[in-house]
């Protein structure tokens, strides 16, 4: 029995033996059922995993495209694990999708931590009644949102950025309270981050002035009636 909050099947994929064989065995210890391939093809035939630890420079496709292709089709946590540490590299990585990016080395505890945050935001959440804000809806309890009558596919941590907004539409929130909540109290990575989700949010949902900065502080949801 799967329970909420709880990563249970990991895909890991990594074509480095050296990395690829300790990691899923330390992952195997941990509880985790764990599936490794060597390519991006095979990553793409993978399906019903619970995330995706994946490594940018394979053999055949680049890391980014195998990214991007899992995005388009599911909403799999992804968490990049590269020797690329240029923050232009977290950056595109975090647009095409992933949710989170690890430079090598990297701790394995701190891997493992980042793989149970997400697992406990991409937890169903107690049901609420869909909250409409102008022309948008937001369903916390099936975790969708529609402009209009078009669902809209956001990433995991697109909603949960979307959802903290919506809970006080109008209200400012700190760029550091959304660093907290939607992503980690010890969130270590770019602050870019928080403006590709905010830039992709605007974009999705087709309304820019939705979501509004305030210069300095943070963000704030238009309180549209």
């Amino acid at each position: 029995m799967r329970h909420a909050g709880v990563v249970q099947r990991v895909l890991v994929v990594e074509d480095d033996d050296a990395i690829a064989e300790p990691l899923a065995q330390g992952l195997e210890r941990e509880g985790y059922a764990v599936t490794r391939v060597a390519t991006g093809k095979d990553a793409l035939e993978q399906n019903d995993v619970d995330v995706v630890l994946l490594d940018l420079g394979l053999p055949d496709l680049d890391g980014y495209e195998v990214c991007r292709r899992i995005r388009a089709r599911a909403s799999t946590p992804i968490i990049v694990i590269t020797a690329r540490g240029d923050e232009v590299d977290r950056v595109v990585g975090l647009e095409l999708g992933a949710d989170d990016y690890v430079v090598k080395p990297f701790g394995y505890r701190e891997l493992v931590a980042r793989m149970r945050a997400i697992a406990r935001r991409a937890a169903p959440v107690e049901p609420l009644a869909t909250q409409h804000i102008g022309t948008i809806s937001i369903d916390r309890r099936t975790r969708k949102v529609w402009s209009g009558d078009v669902e809209v596919a956001l990433a995991p941590k697109e909603f949960d950025l979307l959802a903290l907004l919506a809970e006080d539409a109008g209200a400012v929130v700190s760029r550091q309270q959304i660093l907290e909540q939607v992503w980690d109290p010890h969130w270590y990575g770019p602050t870019k981050t928080l403006d590709v989700h905010v830039a992709a949010l605007r974009k999705k949902l087709g309304q820019p002035q939705l979501i509004e900065t305030v210069r300095g502080v943070g963000f704030r949801l238009a309180a549209e009636s």
